[in-house]
């Protein structure tokens, strides 16, 4: 039976209001943890950077971070691979306590020196704040994936200022090759009102000098796809050798909070031995850099060893923006061998690793846009599009569904 449209119409405006409204209140939620959390990790970063002893102590940090996991944290240990199970199917509400847990576990860890980022721990915070809105609204199932989905999107924005990136990034992070676009527009509203409330809190986001953007040429295009293969191949080798290291450290060290002593212990031995103090925490100094000159060619590998070591190990946090480092400074390597200018092709390193590991070139894509400019965007889409083909189905999250099978073998 076919209904009046003015009741098909009034069904359709009563779930965009529920859908938008519900959008509006994760923003908020997720876009203020996000300002305060960037806020704690300024302070952890200035405060390390400015007592160099406190390198000693991460061994201890790890250990401390890891008993608190053990004891209070095995419900979410998990992290975005717990957020991205629930979407796909939901089973219970993700525990409020992820959002405090991974907050105190990423600033004390970029206070002692691991190599860390920090998107995980803005997707994780938005993601639990988000799902306590199930509890408060009695949600059904539908609409709790797309409160979650609102939640990964609105930490995703706000971390980075990057709305239109952070809404497609929680689109098509859940499967390689599909989006499920039913929460389109909740992951829309929640991006940009969570990077708006972090605008109002004051959060200020890192800019880059990409300057003049050649015009496209075939050499260009062609540099861009060669570049991609290696943007690729690195995202695949980082994904798969983060996921080893901690399997092999799992089979060999029973008790958890061991784990990040141990490889606290190893990553501040290497950084005092070789004064390798470049390749700890953020790198964000590092990464504008590689938009001015020239870099040493083995940054991207360093900052790789210490990234892999830390998360291998069981340190929280993240793992984009260190991609972004391994991806900028592979660019800045790889521009003069592809005479290419260093600016673009560490803009489009700084995504290109990032789209492969993740398996998002499009969201990858958009946040070339958003950060460097739209003409960014032809040069980063082929070289984003080319390293996801090249990075096999091994991403850096493993609930990630296998929606398309790429013709690579892994």
């Amino acid at each position: 039976m076919n209904l009046p449209s003015r009741f098909v119409n009034t069904a359709l405006l009563s779930h965009v209001f529920k859908c938008t409204a519900l959008a509006i209140v994760v923003a908020v939620l997720a876009g203020s943890a996000s300002a305060f959390f960037l806020f704690a990790l300024d302070w952890a970063t200035r405060t390390r950077e400015a007592n160099c002893w406190l390198l000693w102590g991460l061994p201890f940090a790890g250990f401390a971070v890891g008993w608190v996991y053990l004891t209070l944290g095995r419900q979410v240990e998990a992290g975005n691979n717990l957020l991205i199970d629930e979407i796909h199917d939901p089973q219970s509400v993700v525990p409020l306590r992820m959002a405090p847990l991974v907050l105190a576990g990423t600033v004390i860890s970029h206070l002692f020196g691991a190599s860390i980022g920090r998107e995980g721990t803005a997707v994780q915070m938005g993601g639990a704040l988000a799902d306590q809105l199930t509890h408060f609204f009695k949600l059904k199932h539908e609409d709790r994936r797309m409160v979650l989905m609102a939640g990964i999107s609105a930490g995703f924005a706000s971390v980075f200022g990057t709305p239109l990136a952070g809404a497609v990034f929680a689109l098509e992070v859940l499967a390689t090759g599909r989006m499920r676009y039913e929460a389109l527009l909740s992951c829309v509203v929640a991006a940009v009102v969570a990077d708006q409330v972090g605008l109002w809190w004051g959060v200020q986001h890192t800019a880059y000098a990409v300057g003049q953007v050649p015009h496209i040429t075939t050499w260009l295009l062609l540099a861009m796809a060669m570049a991609g293969v290696v943007f690729g191949l690195t995202a695949r080798t980082f994904a798969v050798s983060t996921h080893a290291l901690s399997a092999w450290m799992k089979q060999r060290i029973a008790y958890a909070p061991l784990r990040p002593l141990l490889g606290g212990g190893v990553v501040a031995g290497l950084v005092l031995i070789f004064h390798a103090d470049r390749y700890i925490g953020l790198g964000i100094p590092v990464i504008v850099e590689a938009f001015t000159q020239p870099l040493p060619a083995t940054d991207f590998a360093g900052k790789m060893v210490f990234t892999i070591a830390s998360l291998g190990a069981g340190f929280k946090g993240g793992e984009v923006t260190p991609l972004f480092y391994i991806g900028a400074t592979l660019g800045n390597a790889l521009a003069p061998v592809l005479h290419v200018p260093f600016a673009l092709l560490a803009a489009v390193g700084f995504v290109a690793v990032f789209a492969g590991a993740a398996n998002t070139p499009l969201a990858s894509t958009f946040m070339a846009m958003e950060l460097f400019g739209a003409d960014v965007g032809v040069f980063a889409a082929l070289a984003c599009t080319t390293s996801y083909w090249c990075s096999g189905h091994t991403g850096i999250y493993r609930a990630q569904y296998k929606g398309h099978v790429k013709p690579s073998k892994s």
